[in-house]
């Protein structure tokens, strides 16, 4: 498991690349750049051959929990499966090879994806329209709250407060505080549902709107919704969406006649790209016939079978993205849809019920179900009672990866003690569901006979457990060449 870096793998010599001749004039570095801008001596880059590069990386993927080895249970606002069909669409040159900022008459094929996209997720949600430029979910929530500033000015309100629950995500209350609201928490009854009395305690005038996340992050519908939007309507405010959860609702519900006026979608996990390790990805925001003027700039617009940009919307937010969005993430999910379609879709959230639920029942009575009721994509435990006997929640995780399983979302949502969260997504069958429901059962019986072994876990891994604070204190992911003192 000991894997060389390339350049411990370097020598003199070797050669993996070969460049074409240059078929422009040659100029002197000297006459093209100032001096003081120019290298005094080479980059000391490894010199490899293309069997050694090709081999590093394998054996570096190798190592790695991924997908393609075994379930990735994790309860997040990412897709854990991507269909290989999008890789293939996403790489064509005619997709690779072209510039945002090439006239739209040379890329009316993209336009017309990007178009198709806004319509297709129009007619998912039921919202009136969507733009596909925030670039994640994060920037999404931030887009929605700008659309919410702007229609209160243009009205003259003064508004100062947005609502969330106690179990929102954490960039809920980040987002409304950049985009110069005050965030006030509503609770959750014991049910894991908005209290709905809370709430109206916390209404007046000075409420701009409320964030939902629908399903909610303990995994459960807010049955109450339309409820909670006559409520915050009454008082002129805005209900948003976060829509991070959409993949449990396909089919089902559409958001725009719950009663949302904003909602955001993941499309980096709603419709199949994984954006681990923080990219790429792509928050898109739809709104209702009122908040149309109010979409970022510019619009793709069509007329008489051309696609253009329209940048003549005088009361818009203006433009949120250096470009037009995550145009790649945006293709990925135009393939997902087209391949899929309505039906199957649908079939989707529902095969990610079926796949929560399924766990949830062979799991609820060796670990604590904080919330009872029947969850929708997703179902979030208590690590408690192993706690108590003397393994945390993370020390569960831990164990995991020696079973080939990666673990699930730890310690959130913070309404949850010693969480755990799982998703299995709908990707994952009844024998790889059945295996992960083994080895956590298995995992609390190893507990009952020794806690050691699951504090002391992983073993197979190729690092053994590592101190976390001092990870995180000391990180440091340079490469020093100690032969050289460099």
């Amino acid at each position: 498991m000991d894997q060389k870096l390339l350049i411990e793998l370097s020598s003199d010599g070797k050669n993996g690349v070969r460049f074409p001749a240059c078929d422009v004039e040659e100029q002197k570095l000297e006459d093209m750049f100032p001096s003081d801008y120019l290298r005094k001596s080479p980059p000391d880059l490894p010199q490899v051959s293309i069997p050694e590069v090709v081999r590093h990386f394998v054996n570096l993927s190798a190592l790695n929990h991924h997908v393609d080895k075994a379930m990735y249970p994790l309860g997040s606002c990412t897709m854990k499966y991507n269909p290989k069909m999008n890789e293939a669409v996403a790489g064509m040159t005619g997709f690779t090879e072209i510039h945002p900022l090439q006239s739209p008459q040379t890329v009316q094929g993209a336009l017309k994806i990007y178009k198709d996209v806004e319509d297709f997720l129009c007619a998912i949600t039921g919202m009136a329209g969507f733009t596909l430029q925030p670039a994640a979910g994060s920037h999404g929530e931030l887009t929605g709250v700008m659309i919410m500033r702007r229609y209160h000015l243009k009205k003259g309100n003064q508004k100062k407060i947005i609502l969330i629950p106690d179990s929102a995500h954490g960039t809920n209350p980040a987002s409304v505080a950049i985009g110069g609201y005050e965030a006030r928490q509503v609770k959750s009854t014991v049910e894991g549902l908005v209290d709905i009395e809370d709430l109206k305690k916390k209404l007046s005038d000075e409420v701009a709107g409320f964030m939902l996340t629908n399903p909610n992050t303990v995994g459960l519908f807010e049955e109450n919704v339309q409820e909670i939007s006559r409520l915050i309507h009454e008082v002129d405010g805005l209900m948003y969406m976060d829509g991070a959860n959409m993949n449990a609702l396909l089919g089902i519900v559409k958001t725009g006649r719950a009663g949302f006026d904003i909602t955001h979608l993941n499309l980096h996990k709603t419709f199949s790209t994984p954006h681990g390790g923080g990219g790429p990805g792509s928050g898109p925001i739809g709104v209702n016939e009122k908040l149309l003027p109010f979409l970022p700039t510019p619009v793709v617009r069509e007329k008489d079978g051309t696609y253009f940009f329209d940048w003549d919307l005088p009361e818009s937010i203006g433009k949120i993205h250096s470009f037009w969005g995550n145009y790649g993430v945006i293709l990925r999910a135009w393939t997902y849809i087209r391949m899929l379609g309505s039906e199957g879709l649908k079939q989707v959230s529902r095969g990610a019920i079926i796949n929560a639920n399924y766990l949830k029942t062979r799991l609820e009575k060796v670990y604590h179900l904080p919330y009872t009721k029947r969850p929708m994509h997703e179902c979030v435990f208590s690590g408690d009672r192993q706690k108590a006997k003397g393994a945390r929640t993370l020390d569960i995780a831990k164990r995991l990866l020696d079973y080939g399983v990666h673990a699930p979302t730890v310690y959130f949502p913070l309404i949850v003690h010693e969480a755990l969260m799982i998703e299995p997504t709908e990707t994952e069958s009844k024998a790889s569901l059945d295996y992960f429901a083994d080895v956590m059962l298995k995992i609390d019986q190893e507990i009952d006979k020794d806690p050691e072994l699951v504090t002391n876990a992983p073993y197979t891994t190729p690092v053994s457990r590592l101190d976390e604070g001092k990870a995180n204190r000391e990180l440091n992911i340079c490469w020093q060449d100690m032969n050289k003192g460099d």
